[in-house]
Formats: structure tokens, C-alpha cells, sequence
């Protein structure tokens, strides 16, 4: 990015600043990381207290992953309520989690687990129909990688209170802020970031996230083949 030396002190100063006035932070655990994948594309088209309502919804009435994969947009769609990530949301959904079936044979990430954390990366970025942020906080969340996940609000803030430059990519904000915030930092930063972005709301303990996509409730009769 363009005269990051200018930017790097007020970027660690942010960090800085919304760690005084923030309750601490712990990241989400995900037992596959095609569940980050789930709550991500949720999570990018709305607030994070919205998303986890949403994703909890989810985990209750689809019987497993591949019944979410072979769901129609529109059923999805009925779970988010208001106010909604939209048609987009769901869509991006269903595209990534049917590209990892014809990629893996299952809808199933486990198998980034035991790779490098590059070669993970790259794996994941490589599915058709990844987007940056859904790609960043899985391999953060889930991986165990240095990310920093931005949705539109966080880019916009950045740029509006010139802590970046303004004419970069989101792929030129997102790698000098890896460059400068350590990996230990980079989900309380992501977090806090986001919690500003969404009012300066405290960020409660990420729990929500946590296995609702498995969990056993099943609200349908008839499961789809």
C-alpha cells in the first residue's frame, strides 16, 4: 500500500485505543472449518449480533451440512428474518458449499486442517466462489492463520478516519494491516474494528458461533437427496 509508513502508527494506535475502552475478546471455535465458512457468509452481509442469530437458526433447522448445501436460496432466505443479508447472502452460501462438495467429495474442510497454514490458504482461495472476507475469517477462526477479515463498513471506516490510503484495494488494506498487526491481535483487532464499525458496542465473547451449524434438531420431515 502506498505510503504505509505514514499509516502503520495510527493503525497501531486504533488497536490500541479500542483495546482501553473494549472488554476483551476470544475468538470463535469451529470443530470444521466449513462452519466459519457458513457463518462468514452470513456475517458479511450484516451486523455480527444479527449473523449469529441468523447462523444459530441455521444450525437448528438443517439437519447437517450437505441438507444446507441442497436447500433452495429463498429457503435459506426465510431463516434470516429482518433484517436480512439478502438474496446475495444466501446464494454465496450455497455456491461455496456445493464447490467444496465437487472439490472434496463432502462438505467438509477438514482436511486445511492438516496442511500448512500456506498451502490452507491457498486452498481456500482457490474455491470457486470464495470471497476475501469469507477466505480471511476462516483461515483466522479456523485455521489458525494471520488474517484480518474486513467487510465494507471496516474498509470505509478506515479510509474515512485515514488510516489507510484511500485509493487501495481491499487486498492492499488487508495485507499491510497483516503486516502490522501481530497474528496474536489480528482476531481483536478484526473484532474491535468491527464492534466500532457497528456502533462502538462492547463485543460480547464470541460464543454463539461455536457448533450450531451441527446440532441435531430437525424441523423437516423429509430430507432432500
Amino acid at each position: 500500500m502506498k505510503n504505509s509508513k505514514h499509516y502503520s502508527p495510527k493503525v497501531e494506535t486504533l488497536l490500541k485505543t479500542l483495546k482501553k475502552k473494549a472488554a476483551p475478546v476470544t475468538p470463535p471455535s469451529y470443530d470444521d472449518p466449513v462452519e466459519a465458512v457458513v457463518y462468514a457468509c452470513i456475517s458479511a452481509y450484516t451486523t455480527e449480533a444479527n449473523a449469529q442469530a441468523i447462523h444459530r437458526r441455521i444450525g437448528t433447522h438443517f439437519v447437517d451440512m450437505n441438507d444446507l448445501r441442497v436447500s433452495r436460496p429463498e429457503e435459506i432466505k426465510e431463516l434470516y428474518g429482518e433484517p436480512s443479508p439478502g438474496t446475495e447472502s444466501a446464494t454465496l452460501l450455497r455456491r461455496i458449499l456445493n464447490a467444496i462438495f465437487d472439490k472434496y467429495d463432502k462438505v467438509s474442510l477438514n482436511e486445511l486442517t492438516a496442511e500448512g497454514k500456506r498451502q490452507a490458504r491457498k486452498e481456500l482461495d482457490e474455491i470457486p466462489g470464495m470471497t476475501p472476507f469469507v477466505a480471511a475469517y476462516t483461515f483466522l477462526t479456523a485455521l489458525g492463520g494471520h488474517a484480518i477479515p474486513l467487510t465494507d463498513n471496516m474498509i470505509q471506516y478506515l479510509t474515512q478516519h485515514e488510516m489507510v490510503n484511500p485509493e487501495s484495494s481491499q487486498h492492499e488494506i488487508e495485507s499491510f494491516l497483516e503486516r502490522h498487526i501481530h497474528a496474536v491481535d489480528a482476531y481483536t483487532f478484526y473484532a474491535l474494528l468491527r464492534a466500532e464499525t457497528e456502533g462502538g458496542v462492547k463485543p460480547a465473547r464470541a460464543t454463539a458461533a461455536k457448533k450450531s451449524a451441527k446440532k441435531k434438531t430437525v424441523k423437516k420431515k423429509t430430507p432432500k437427496k
